[in-house]
């Protein structure tokens, strides 16, 4: 191994589609090109950590369709590898690739075959878990727009929910600054310049409080582009369990266009826009591509439950979705796999939401009246609370006083070892 610190796996990646310095003799791999080159190992019973070999290359170019000496021009790139490396790490800068089991698994399930192959970052592991608020905007946000931004990053911090954002001037910048000043965890998603981030002065108390992660998909010397900000935007919203537009341009600037693509995602994360009598346009066009309003007035000590009772609301009637079965955890197809995978766990680790059970001609009165035939439209077949919650996009604890509930008035049932719930067969 080139370097004991990185797996063989990251290693051929790195090879594949990493940049080290000005001067490249072969252009590494785009995205989809590397994801194609993937498909093609998996359907061959193969890793990336194989085009170490020789004769690996020669296969895979053939049967890839990829240009031979291009591949072998990368893969050959292992001096030029050592250098850059070893300069990343002494800047405290790690790498993890999208074979490793450290990679973010909610970046694997939101984008799929669209997760980059390399993630670069600097700051506390644990937090590539996830969640939280992810919060995006102008970078030239007014007073009355940053003073919002601040007041729910410091909420997020109470508790203890991550904030998600870009680090660029504006919403970005205020965010994360607000929630690490009142002790909360931030993930910053970058688009350029993490090198030169790690030597910011202000952020080192935070990553040594394990309150700051730093992540970037492109190399740590890489300069701003409206190509960069643009892929970033994605991983943004794949982080994190909620989005929030604070400010946005109609039609234009990355903030509308980030908000608007993740809405047209056939699994989309609820994103939230703030609306008030000084909102940009931009906002309240959102609404009319599925944007949540966000909550008029805020109960600190009930604001998780707030915004999944929000996202409930707005999603009392749910559409069936179809999403494309391809997953990349582990660089392992699906198609062998789905086949054991119980029903209702399937649709869970999909996103996919089955249709809702009959509801009463009623109209319901409460949020848990409301969110139940949801609820039982999932339970098909038996499934756990983590996999509900996550099909249902809701926090866990808000899950658990509604089971809670249901189960008392007998509309579901639990089972145990596992714990899972199901309907009842009467039902």
């Amino acid at each position: 191994m080139m370097h004991p610190n990185l797996s063989e796996d990251t290693q051929a990646i790195l090879l594949l589609c990493g940049v080290f310095g000005k001067s490249q003799a072969e252009k590494p791999l785009s995205l989809s090109e590397y994801s194609s080159l993937v498909r093609w190992l998996i359907r061959s019973n193969l890793r990336p950590a194989d085009l170490l070999r020789q004769e690996a290359i020669e296969s895979a170019s053939q049967g890839s369709g990829m240009d031979p000496h291009r591949l072998k021009g990368l893969m050959a790139r292992g001096v030029q590898l050592g250098f850059a490396v070893e300069e990343w790490q002494q800047h405290g800068i790690w790498i993890i690739s999208r074979s490793d089991a450290e990679y973010p698994s909610r970046l694997k399930k939101h984008l799929r075959d669209k997760a980059p192959p390399l993630l670069f970052g600097i700051g506390n592991h644990s937090l590539l878990d996830g969640g939280g608020l992810a919060m995006v905007g102008s970078r030239n946000v007014d007073q009355i727009g940053e003073a919002f931004a601040r007041q729910v990053a410091a909420l997020c911090a109470q508790h203890h929910l991550p904030v998600v954002s870009g680090g660029a001037r504006g919403v970005d910048q205020v965010s994360m600054s607000a929630a690490l000043e009142a002790g909360g965890p931030s993930i910053g998603i970058l688009a350029d310049s993490l090198l030169k981030k790690s030597l910011d002065r202000r952020s080192r108390q935070a990553f040594s409080d394990g309150r700051l992660l730093l992540l970037s998909p492109y190399h740590p010397n890489a300069h701003f582009t409206v190509g960069t900000a643009m892929g970033r935007n994605k991983l943004i919203y794949a982080m994190a369990d909620y989005g929030l537009v604070v400010s946005a341009e109609y039609q234009k600037g990355g903030t509308w266009a980030g908000a608007q693509e993740e809405l047209g995602r056939k699994s989309s994360r609820p994103v939230f826009v703030r609306i008030d009598s000084n909102t940009p346009q931009g906002n309240a066009r959102l609404l009319e591509l599925g944007a949540i309003p966000w909550p008029e007035s805020i109960i600190a000590s009930h604001f998780p439950q707030q915004l999944a009772e929000q996202v409930a609301k707005s999603r009392a009637e749910p559409h069936e979705e179809n999403l494309n079965l391809f997953d990349l955890k582990g660089e392992e197809s699906l198609s062998t796999k789905d086949k054991a995978i119980p029903q209702g766990k399937r649709q869970a680790e999909e996103g996919i939401k089955p249709r809702p059970a009959p509801q009463s001609t009623e109209p319901p009165t409460t949020i848990y009246q409301a969110v139940l035939p949801i609820i039982l439209g999932n339970l098909t077949e038996p499934i756990s609370s983590d996999e509900l919650a996550q099909s249902l996009k809701v926090t866990k604890g808000q899950l658990n006083e509604w089971l809670k509930q249901a189960l008392a008035e007998k509309k579901i049932q639990k089972l145990t070892k596992p714990t899972r719930y199901q309907r009842p067969s009467r039902q």
